[in-house]
């Protein structure tokens, strides 16, 4: 590209960003407010300014080039810092927001932390939507190319350039369905427990998991019969079946009254874990990333303490 800037549209890598973002020209017209046909000679123009194709087709998706990979966060940055020299008195408005936030979670997440969001957005960014996708191996790096603009989770590989926030802490109970033949409060004892056949949430299919690892360090071995990418799944099966699911806290005491499940202790002491708030410095000065990561340790902090576990 040029060094001249003086010949060159600036918009254009606004619409470069949302072509980046959507990878497709449908929807990144869409957003810009124009026909489809303009962003497409929008793209033309790209492709001479920078000497590359910058998105190709592959089926009926858009898929950036390498160069095109390399160029979104500059871009987005530049935009930022943009943003912030055209506007910087101005305050973020909720409630005339049209954003939508793009949020990376498990739907465990979903269930104790977002109904809490969605009653605030509705209240105070009737406009703003939410956009939820689960947790894949590439989180990072949809974080750090603009893909998502918030993930949540447990992230014990997490990139150093990416901020981290602690949310809410959690643990684990062991569930069964009310009516379960042998299984029951007050407790469960540990032979009764390893006598009966588990289910796993395990997005990648393996059958094992953190009970399992503890289970062999006293030289125990339970059966995991099922295994389900999504907690509310395995939950569901749980109540229509006498398998028993040890899972988080807060999801049991969320959704346990509506399925007919009863929460005990699991039968041996298990590890707290804490959720973590993971975003992009990219987006530090962005106003409207701002409020809504506010927003999400506000609803987090009003969650009531976490339930008892063993």
């Amino acid at each position: 590209m040029s060094n001249n800037l003086a010949g060159v549209d600036l918009n254009l890598l606004v619409a470069l960003d949302l072509l980046l973002d959507e990878r497709s020209v449908r929807a990144a017209a869409r957003r810009a407010g124009v026909t489809p046909s303009a962003m497409s000679h929008t793209l033309s123009r790209l492709r001479d300014v920078f000497g590359d194709e910058l998105l190709v087709r592959s089926g009926r998706r858009l898929l950036p080039t390498r160069r095109a990979e390399a160029l979104a966060d500059p871009v987005r940055q530049v935009l930022v810092l943009a943003g912030d020299l055209l506007d910087d008195s101005a305050p973020f408005e909720p409630a005339a927001s049209t954003r939508a936030f793009r949020v990376v979670c498990t739907d465990h997440v979903s269930t104790v932390l977002l109904a809490g969001v969605e009653q605030r957005v509705r209240e105070r960014a009737p406009g703003v939507d939410l956009h939820v996708r689960p947790l894949v191996p590439e989180t990072m790096e949809d974080l750090r190319d603009g893909r998502a603009d918030v993930a949540i989770g447990i992230f014990p590989d997490a990139s150093p350039e990416v901020r981290m926030r602690r949310l809410f802490d959690d643990g684990f109970v062991t569930v069964a369905r009310q009516r379960h033949p042998r299984i029951g409060p007050p407790s469960v004892s540990m032979e009764a427990f390893l006598r009966e056949t588990h289910v796993l949430v395990a997005p990648r299919g393996d059958a094992r998991g953190t009970v399992d690892e503890d289970l062999d360090a006293l030289g125990l071995r339970r059966r995991v019969a099922r295994t389900f990418p999504s907690f509310l799944a395995a939950a569901w099966h749980v109540a229509d079946s006498d398998d028993l699911l040890t899972v988080s806290a807060r999801l049991v005491a969320a959704v346990a009254p509506r399925l007919g499940l009863a929460a005990l202790p699991p039968p041996m002491p298990l590890p707290r874990y804490a959720m973590h708030l993971a975003w992009h410095p990219r987006t530090d000065r962005s106003r409207e990333d701002a409020w809504f990561r506010a927003l999400l340790l506000e609803v987090s902090e009003a969650l009531p303490a976490a339930p008892l576990t063993a």
